[in-house]
Parts: C-alpha cells; structure tokens; sequence
C-alpha cells in the first residue's frame, strides 16, 4: 500500500532532471541485463555486455554498479519487485470467490509484461547458477513466502468449499509447480507452445484439483459458469 505520507502529491514539485535522469538510466541498464542473461546466461554475462546491449559505454554501467555481483543482484531485485506487484495487484483486482482469485493468480503469472522470454530466461539464469543461489534466498525468500502463503490460502478456501479430499498445502505446491514447470518448458523444448496452451495446461491442473469448480475448457462451475477465465480464450 502506498504511504500517503510519502507518496509524492500532485502538488509535489517534479524531481530534478538529473534525477529522473539517474532512475530511468538505472532501469535501463536493469532492463538490459534482463536481456543479457537471455543472450548469454549468467556466467557470461558481463558489465561490458550489458553496456553493449544497452548502447551505452563500459564507464557508465561501472559509475551505476560498481561490480557485475551488484548489477545482478539489483537485476534480481527488481525482477523480484516486479513479479510481486503483478500478482498482488491482480488479486487485489479479482472478485471475492476463491475460484475467481485463484485465476487471478494464474493469469498473473502469464501476463504479457511478465511471461517474456528474455524474463523468463533471466528467471532461469538465477535459478539455474549455483552461485546465484545464496542471492536468490536474500532477495526472494520473503517474496516466495508471501506468494505461497497466498496461494496455499486460496485452495484452504476452495477444499473447504467443494468438499474436496487433500492437504491445501499441497496442492497449492502441485499448482505452483505446474506453473514453474511450464515456464521452463516455454524456455527449453525446441518447439515450445504458446502462451494460450501454456494457460490452458495450468487450467487443467486446476480442473483436476478441483473438479467442482474449475472445467477443461477455462471456464468456472459456480454461478452457472459466469466466472470466464480469460487466458483460455
């Protein structure tokens, strides 16, 4: 939640040039890094590549991040921050039904600013380097806790709700994964999908977790099956 003590006001005088200037350069170089990691992966990538990318000189990436170790961790934080305000804002947006939330999840993790490939192969790079691993900890621990929490949450409601046999933790796991598992297969098969089956694959998941609630066809059961869901069409 934004704190309107700090917020900046309309009334609020602009930042300085400069400044603007600094931030949008920094995110810049953030953004190119992301692409970085995808072109080259993580050991390879280079304060000197990203300056390539970005079309900016050597100097300037080092005047912002000093090390390669800072440029990769910013990276990572801001593609931990950008990942957990997508999915809050979309459940914050979605109706108050369990079902309705748990698509809101869903969809989130595929939306189109999110489910890149050079994002998701980023996503892989940190997950896939074993020197990166201690980072990741540092800087998506929390993340990752609030994120399963809320989604362990949502399927407590809907096993209560239909009735269902199981653990909610569990599930929950069973659907992250699938979630986790068709990203990487958008990043490894020689002939990936598309994102409207990568969609309809997690549906599936949900269909068979809850079978009461959710059909293979993207559609809710409850309420005479007005709840669409969106990515299956």
């Amino acid at each position: 939640m934004t704190d309107p003590v700090t917020a900046e006001r309309p009334e609020d005088p602009p930042p300085p040039p400069r400044t603007r200037s600094r931030d949008a350069r920094r995110v810049q170089l953030i953004e190119a890094t992301i692409e970085t990691l995808a072109q080259r992966g993580y050991a390879r990538t280079t304060l000197t590549e990203v300056a390539r990318t970005a079309g900016l000189s050597h100097g300037l990436v080092n005047f912002h991040f000093a090390t390669k170790e800072r440029l990769l961790a910013e990276t990572l934080a801001y593609l931990a921050e950008e990942y957990l305000a997508n999915w809050t804002a979309a459940l914050a947006a979605a109706g108050d039904a369990p079902a309705e939330r748990l698509i809101a999840m869903v969809e989130a993790d595929f939306a189109p600013r999110i489910c890149t490939p050079a994002r998701l192969s980023a996503w892989c790079s940190f997950w896939g380097e074993a020197q990166s691993r201690p980072l990741y900890q540092e800087r998506c621990s929390a993340n990752d806790t609030a994120y399963i929490a809320a989604l362990t949450g949502i399927c407590a409601e809907l096993v209560a709700e239909g009735g269902y046999p199981g653990d909610p933790a569990r599930i929950a796991r069973v659907i992250r994964v699938t979630v986790e598992g068709v990203w990487l297969d958008l990043m490894t098969m020689s002939e990936p999908y598309g994102a409207a089956e990568a969609l309809a694959t997690v549906h599936t998941c949900l269909a068979l977790c809850f079978p009461r609630h959710f059909s293979h066809d993207g559609h809710s059961l409850r309420d005479g099956g007005g709840v669409a869901w969106r990515g299956a069409s």
